[in-house]
């Protein structure tokens, strides 16, 4: 039994005294490989980056190059240790066999290609605000698998490309326009009407800056009235470039000068609702 193992102990050496220049070889080949896959994906990525006005894209297209590089290194690698059946099969990904690898992995596949549709598609740019499903945040990275999203108060939410691109997506910022409102409640009575509060509110709004004119012109709906007060809804236009501050700072103050404007010309406001 001793003779045996010894024999067998004495080939197994052997075997790898016989492998062992060309693991290696194949070693250095991909640590090699994987340095110039680095440096590469950083110079295209900085190419892209000076070209491209998405830096989106140009992220996205940066991470697929350093992936795709990186495993021709290691096809490299394992064609030099002599593995050029499985080689043939990474690169053919045919058979029963990459059927198997391709269900395991179809969550993984299946977020790879929503994110390239996403790359490519461009729903949303670099700190757009969006919602998605009942989320709302701006745009931090698209990565391989998921999308990063950075909440108003401070939480940061990794979605699954998949998810992104399947569900409805709202974007806020994408146009830089954004239309406004709000409700508030006037006293009405003989000398004062809607008609007169809707004026009031119309010739104010018409010398604010921030809030567009023209085609989008402020407007103001009666939505209810009884005989002492009528609620009216303020619709406007601005600039929604700064959603996560400077809308909501904008619509604040504007809430109070309307109100001011208001109570400046006789008429009451009891209730002003954002």
């Amino acid at each position: 039994m001793i003779a045996d193992l010894h024999r067998v102990l004495t080939a197994y050496w052997q075997q790898l005294l016989f492998v062992l220049p060309k693991l290696v070889l194949a070693l250095v080949l991909l640590a090699v490989g994987l340095g110039i896959a680095n440096h590469l994906s950083r110079l295209l990525g900085r190419r892209l980056h000076r070209r491209s006005a998405d830096p989106l894209l140009a992220d996205f297209l940066t991470r697929i190059s350093q992936w795709v590089l990186g495993l021709i290194a290691l096809l490299v690698a394992l064609n030099v240790l002599g593995f050029s059946g499985i080689v043939g099969s990474l690169v053919g990904a045919a058979g029963v066999s990459a059927f198997i690898v391709g269900f395991a992995f179809k969550d993984i596949a299946e977020n790879f290609l929503a994110g390239v549709m996403l790359a490519f598609n461009r729903p949303f740019h670099i700190d757009d605000t969006v919602q998605i499903k009942d989320l709302v945040g701006h745009v931090v990275a698209l990565n391989l698998r998921t999308t990063l999203m950075r909440t108003f108060d401070g939480k940061h939410i990794f979605l699954p490309n998949s998810m992104v691109l399947k569900e409805p997506l709202i974007n806020f910022t994408r146009d830089g326009d954004l239309r406004m409102d709000f409700l508030l409640t006037v006293e009405v009575g003989p000398d004062t009407t809607p008609d007169l509060a809707t004026s009031i509110i119309l010739r104010y709004l018409s010398t604010v800056p921030e809030v567009q004119q023209g085609l989008r012109t402020p407007y103001v709906n009666l939505e209810k009235a009884t005989a002492t007060t009528a609620d009216l809804r303020v619709y406007f236009w601005g600039d929604a470039e700064d959603y996560r501050r400077g809308v909501l700072q904008f619509k604040s103050r504007l809430m109070q000068q309307v109100k001011q404007e208001l109570l400046g010309a006789g008429l009451g406001v009891p209730a002003l609702v954002g």
